[in-house]
């Protein structure tokens, strides 16, 4: 290799490292989110359970810091209330009750973000992952009327009347969307994503009735987001 080749490629280097970085970004977007829950609980011994139907409602905030390639990076947080719990079905031979219960907590999602697609006006597909922590702040228990109490499959009536014990939960959120961006107007997303809770509601000691008892959550939503930061200088599409 020739002194000039060897000079061209060291001065091509920072060039090729900054390519490899990806082009910067420091747009911070604020919003509201809203929309339809359908939760499990698992719980162990099982209890047979359709969905139960719920609302969620929040605050969105999301710091897009990179594009690389041409996946475009994001952090993105939450805070929401969300309406939880259980739907139980009973086979008409353990008799006629119904029962539901609802649980609410305050949840906030750390979110890793990575889409594909327009920036400034179009339409951009997303994924999102990330950890999610939430507080318990009440529930209200829905018992048919009349309640007869009849027997359970397993004899498992453990549930009834026992209030959620553990009021911290944890668990992992991911998920996938769909964004149109229409330039200063902001930002309108739809998603789906699936809640996997890792926290029981109720005591899960050898003494306790329940070994497992988690939350298991698919989540459709959409949210608003505007604009509160862009970064100057930076070519979109």
């Amino acid at each position: 290799m020739s002194p000039r080749s060897l000079l061209f490629l060291l001065l091509l280097i920072p060039s090729l490292a900054r390519a490899q970085v990806g082009s910067h970004r420091a747009d911070l977007a604020l919003g509201v989110n809203g929309g339809y829950t359908m939760n499990q609980i698992s719980f162990n011994p099982t209890i047979k359970q359709g969905w139960k139907q719920g609302i969620t409602l929040g605050l969105t905030l999301r710091y897009t810091c990179e594009k690389y390639l041409s996946a475009i990076c994001a952090l993105q947080t939450e805070l929401n209330y969300i309406d939880l719990g259980w739907k139980e079905v009973i086979e008409p031979e353990y008799g006629t009750d119904t029962y539901y219960r609802q649980i609410h907590y305050l949840q906030m999602p750390f979110l890793a973000r990575l889409g594909w697609g327009r920036e400034v006006k179009g339409l951009q597909g997303y994924l999102i992952l990330g950890p999610q922590v939430g507080l318990y702040i009440g529930e209200k228990e829905h018992y048919s009327d009349p309640w007869a109490g009849s027997p359970r499959p397993n004899n498992v009536t453990q549930q009834y009347g026992r209030k959620v014990e553990n009021y911290f939960e944890y668990g992992i959120t991911a998920g996938a969307g769909a964004e149109i961006s229409a330039g200063r107007v902001g930002h309108f997303l739809i998603e789906g994503r699936y809640y996997y809770g890792l926290a029981d509601i109720f005591h899960n000691s050898k003494r306790d009735p329940f070994g497992r008892s988690a939350n298991g959550a698919i989540i459709i939503k959409a949210t608003y987001l505007f604009d509160l930061l862009r970064t100057k200088g930076v070519e979109r599409k």
